[in-house]
């Protein structure tokens, strides 16, 4: 009887009613919350490297991102693994590594899209997204290379070059082939990069 006398206070139902629509409220400005501005540089699609379906740059907005160039018959291709480490670890944070296989140098990557994609995952367990085969250098560059070419000075000069990309999508940094995705002073440009708003 007590307790049915106390749901029935008119300060209780006030009191519920206001947290419900705080709850409610708070919930709509999530879902309506604007999505991060896509930069000039985001502003391009590539197919997917599985399916070959047209994936927007604009989706990694708002996130940090490591490109770099690929290939499957390298001297750096165990990359892969510590890339997709890098990528496990840190996305959670706003880290995504895009992948772009190329055969520019050394014709270290002769296959398909098909071939590939299976190399990549069978092999390192690749998780982190993939583009089909594209020239990474030179005039012939697909545009996202010939614009990290042009803001940092530095085209790749081989496979696995490495661009950082901070969350406002400028062009951070460029990182050699022989840095690893271990390499103290990239983590610590990723970090930092991730910690700025």
């Amino acid at each position: 009887m007590q307790m049915s006398r106390f749901f029935l206070r008119p300060q209780f139902a006030v009191g519920l009613l206001a947290l419900v629509l705080g709850a409610y409220a708070s919930a709509q400005t999530t879902a309506t919350s604007p999505a991060p501005a896509c930069s000039n540089l985001l502003h391009k699609s590539f197919k997917r490297l599985q399916d070959d379906a047209p994936q927007d740059l604009c989706q990694y907005a708002g996130r940090v991102l490591l490109v770099v160039n690929t290939a499957s018959y390298c001297g750096f291709t165990s990359q892969y693994e510590g890339l997709e480490k890098l990528h496990a670890d840190l996305k959670g944070k706003g880290l995504v590594v895009l992948g772009f296989p190329s055969n520019d140098f050394g014709q270290q990557e002769p296959g398909g899209s098909k071939q590939i994609a299976e190399f990549c995952t069978n092999t390192y367990g690749v998780k982190f997204p993939m583009f089909e085969k594209s020239v990474v250098s030179g005039s012939g560059a697909n545009p996202l290379y010939r614009e990290l070419a042009q803001a940092t000075g530095k085209s790749p000069q081989w496979n696995f070059h490495k661009y950082l990309i901070g969350r406002d999508g400028k062009v951070l940094s460029s990182y050699s082939s022989m840095v690893t995705p271990q390499d103290k002073k990239l983590v610590a440009d990723i970090d930092r990069a991730l910690s700025a708003n």
